[in-house]
């Protein structure tokens, strides 16, 4: 079971990982879930929401963005050792921009940043790493018990975990009136990326190519390839539109 347990894909015979929403992605799924409610229950239960008189609380905020960084230095370890590692292994999908944002929370020093840096984890990471966990593209590449695709769940479960205790401890205040700090943010990282992957031929962020049996994937397929990009932002912009929309019912509910 565990034969190929430390092996890349490509040393991996095809074949061996298993379908989207199959039973083993399903299970893994509402096992990570699982996860996530306990670790939220234990880190942040009680009834203070404040870090400053829940312990757990607040070491947890400091060193969840660090043990991610050890993941990553990890995962690197590993791909070097394995002789794997190169130019399309960098932190730079969104995804993985999510560690840098919780950094910048972590340390922040006033409540303004950290509202600023919630609002990005919780608007754009998180949707985001939902969509990762529904379609991971790696799932055909790996088997279940294998180091990279448990490590891709674990890095994932983190940024589920990270803003919902953001939320828990009052770091953030979703309102559609700090939008502006989200399209600010994703201009900032996607201009960049997109330059990258250009000179390069990456396809971080997923802006050169679309994932396979994703929704980027049906975007491309109604718009075409010359006009990608374009759908990939409208998409951006309804999804980020729906999630603002339902922030301020939820506001208007609760008055």
């Amino acid at each position: 079971m565990f034969e190929y347990f430390w092996k890349q894909y490509e040393d991996i015979p095809a074949g061996l990982g298993y379908a989207r929403f199959g039973a083993e992605h399903i299970v893994t799924l509402l096992i990570l879930c699982v996860l996530i409610i306990l670790a939220v229950r234990m880190i942040a239960g009680g009834n203070s929401r404040s870090t400053e008189d829940n312990p757990r609380l607040r070491l947890a905020m400091r060193v969840i963005p660090w043990v991610m960084v050890g993941l990553e230095l990890f995962k690197d370890l590993f791909l070097a050792v394995s002789g794997h590692f190169g130019v399309g292994y960098l932190p730079l999908h969104m995804c993985s921009l999510g560690l840098f944002v919780f950094i910048a929370a972590s340390i922040s020093r006033t409540d303004r940043w950290r509202m600023i840096w919630g609002e990005i984890a919780c608007i754009l990471i998180v949707p985001g790493t939902i969509a990762a966990l529904l379609f991971p593209d790696w799932a055909h590449l790996y088997p279940v018990f294998s180091f990279m695709n448990l490590y891709g769940y674990a890095w994932h479960g983190l940024l589920l975990l990270y803003p919902l205790l953001m939320v828990r401890c009052g770091w953030t205040n979703l309102s559609i009136r700090h939008a502006h700090y989200v399209w600010i943010f994703m201009i900032c990282a996607a201009v960049p990326v997109y330059v990258f992957d250009r000179a390069f031929h990456c396809n971080y962020m997923f802006i050169n190519w679309p994932p396979k049996g994703t929704p980027l994937a049906w975007i491309a397929q109604m718009t075409g390839d010359s006009m990608y990009l374009v759908g990939y932002a409208a998409l951006a912009v309804v999804v980020i539109g729906l999630i603002y929309a339902g922030v301020e019912c939820y506001h208007r509910i609760r008055k």
